[in-house]
């Protein structure tokens, strides 16, 4: 019911991670499991420059994942940001990607400026959940600009590669919640697994 990962039980609302644990995001759904071939199809469109994979991703998300996002109506599309020495070294940022070719298909803006990483964190997947939530602790701003000042009231939406304890997309969601967004969603094309 929360962040879109497969729960044992038709009964069960929430996945073990969402009981326990406070979200800023509203909701959130990804494409498929992160298990292979998914993990290493994601690994080679994010580190070796597979970014022709963005056009299939953002095909399957629209087909699968389209009824979805039109319920929640969403405004905005905001990709996760790189920081700007990683974003100079990989060359381009997938998430960006990825936001822009389903804002092309679903006809919704995307902003790419609005918030920006203004720490050069370290890699999540070497990290416990604990130290992921420290990890990415004031990482992210939203810039302050007359298009920032309209972000009140909006339903926007996070785009991102991959979701597994939710402390990225939460520490994106939480300066947009501070910003007095009114819903903040998420999609990513994988998600760990979560019962």
């Amino acid at each position: 019911m929360r962040c879109g990962k497969p729960v044992r039980s038709f009964q069960q609302e929430y996945c073990r991670d969402c009981e326990h644990t406070h979200h800023y995001y509203d909701q959130g759904a990804a494409l498929w499991l992160h298990k292979d071939p998914v993990s290493q199809s994601v690994y080679r469109f994010k580190f070796h420059n597979q970014r022709h994979f963005v056009k299939y991703y953002a095909k399957e998300m629209s087909q699968h994942l389209g009824e979805i996002v039109s319920r929640w109506n969403v405004d905005l599309l905001i990709p996760v940001p790189l920081y700007p020495w990683k974003m100079r070294k990989r060359g381009y940022n997938q998430a960006g990607l990825l936001a822009r070719e389903l804002g092309n298909i679903w006809k919704i803006d995307v902003d790419e400026n609005v918030v920006f990483r203004i720490r050069n964190t370290k890699p999540q997947k070497k990290l416990d959940p604990t130290k992921r939530k420290q990890n990415l602790n004031t990482a992210f701003k939203v810039r302050k600009t007359k298009k920032t000042e309209s972000l009140s009231g909006k339903r926007v939406m996070i785009i991102d590669d991959i979701y597994t304890t939710g402390s990225t997309v939460d520490a994106v969601a939480k300066v947009l919640k501070a910003s007095e967004v009114e819903k903040v969603y998420y999609l990513t094309i994988s998600i760990g697994q979560g019962y």
